[in-house]
């Protein structure tokens, strides 16, 4: 049949070209072939390493363990369930807190609480509230800084690597009122700063604020805008903190704060200069 031969003779001519075209293909789905299987291949690669990343990381937060708050919480609490703990982020919570109930045992002080700038929060909290004894927590445990703490009111000084025997123990002398010095530290010796630091400790915390803010050189107009007091009474500040630090000068008030400010353990406190 002449019709169904065209049909079979079309039909095997387009197969001629398809196998033509999937041989032309060939080396290029070869070649695509080849790409996809290097890109999988770097794929799984970095799978791996970001796996190993994660790894890393979370031996590295085993490692650490929990917080030195999170380890005072848990040796307290373990000694007596009925301790009742508040934490403050920064130094104005802390105040805050004890505005609202004064009833507080002990505050556990870290110098580098937001808010505090080296021992004026030390400072304002012993001239504020008195009655409640304040232990320093710090990393650092030289000598000379130890001995400040305890100048300007500290009833104990804790070192951030103790274990928890050791918080225990400081806790219980400080509650005992007792005072908890770290051992091997001296703190009988005394200096020219010394006397210094005596007389900032006569500071009200108002004044205490003022001296601070106459540190960041703020004008008595500025003082008086940021505490809301009248610019008279910030005179008055200032005037009894001349006397009471014994200087003739604001700039000399102002050299008194930076001692203050060199808590936060830039270097070790210098000897004051006379006044």
């Amino acid at each position: 049949n002449p019709e169904n031969q065209r049909s079979m003779s079309h039909i095997l001519a387009n197969t001629d070209r398809m196998t033509r075209h999937l041989a032309d293909a060939s080396p290029q789905v070869d070649a695509t072939l080849a790409q996809l299987r290097v890109t999988l291949a770097q794929a799984d690669a970095t799978l791996a390493q970001f796996q190993q990343t994660l790894g890393s990381a979370d031996n590295l937060l085993n490692k650490q363990g929990p917080s030195l708050a999170e380890q005072m919480r848990q040796t307290l609490a373990s000694g007596d369930p009925s301790i009742a703990i508040v934490e403050a982020g920064d130094l104005a919570g802390l105040t805050t807190a004890l505005e609202a109930d004064r009833d507080y045992d002990l505050v556990l002080l870290d110098l580098n609480v937001p808010g505090a700038r080296g021992f004026s929060g030390l400072l304002l909290l012993r001239a504020q509230y008195p009655e409640v004894p304040v232990m320093i927590i710090s990393a650092v445990e030289e000598g000379t800084i130890v001995r400040r703490a305890f100048e300007l009111g500290a009833s104990g000084y804790l070192s951030k690597s103790v274990g928890p025997s050791e918080i225990r123990r400081a806790i219980e002398t400080v509650l005992a009122g007792e005072v908890f010095v770290p051992p091997g530290i001296g703190v009988e010796a005394a200096d020219e700063s010394s006397a210094l630091l005596r007389r900032l400790s006569s500071l009200t915390p108002q004044q205490v604020r003022v001296l601070m803010m106459l540190k960041d050189g703020l004008m008595n107009k500025q003082i008086a805008y940021e505490l809301s007091i009248s610019e008279a009474t910030v005179k008055a500040h200032v005037s009894a903190i001349l006397q009471k630090l014994d200087v003739d000068s604001r700039t000399q008030a102002v050299i008194a704060a930076a001692r203050i400010e060199e808590g936060q353990f830039d270097a070790v406190l210098p000897g004051a200069a006379s006044a």
